[in-house]
């Protein structure tokens, strides 16, 4: 849908885009790029081509992982933001106010893929406060990651510890 706007960010906040238009395809990349690049076993990415993507807050710090690509990050806290390709521009799922309501269609880099990765769903699966040692300081944690929306400033004042 032509008006849809999308918002996002990187986990610190000082970091804000907005896309304003119909979001491209949504894939994850297994290619080791993209491992290194995310610090993870895929990147997921989803195209703004079409779209009008602005930066409300700063703008990324820009990596040249090749001859053909720049990936954007956030200097302050290193969220990985953005694959900048001839192509186009692909944004980062999960710095998305709302990633559940983009959902990867295909898989890219196939050959790069870590032979676990179909595996992982079926492994156990516990809530967070469900381990014993964890519970206690998580009971008192205050997260100091930006929220899922836009704010008028950020940072706010945390209290020291």
């Amino acid at each position: 849908m032509p008006n849809e706007t999308h918002s996002g960010g990187c986990q610190c906040g000082a970091i804000r885009f907005r896309v304003e238009g119909s979001l491209g395809d949504a894939s994850v990349c297994h290619c080791r790029m993209c491992q290194k690049a995310f610090g993870n076993f895929y990147a997921p990415l989803v195209s703004v081509r079409d779209a009008k993507l602005t930066w409300t807050r700063g703008t990324p710090k820009k990596f040249r992982s090749s001859n053909f690509v720049e990936r954007g990050f956030c200097t302050e806290c290193g969220t990985p933001l953005t694959y900048e390709a001839p192509d186009g521009i692909a944004l980062a799922i999960g710095a998305f106010d709302n990633p559940a309501d983009i959902t990867p269609k295909l898989q890219w880099g196939i050959e790069g893929k870590l032979p676990y990765v179909d595996t992982i769903g079926a492994l156990p699966s516990h809530h967070t406060l469900a381990d014993a040692n964890a519970a206690p300081f998580l009971h008192d944690m205050v997260s100091y990651q930006h929220p899922d929306h836009d704010t008028a400033q950020w940072p706010e004042q945390h209290p020291k510890r």
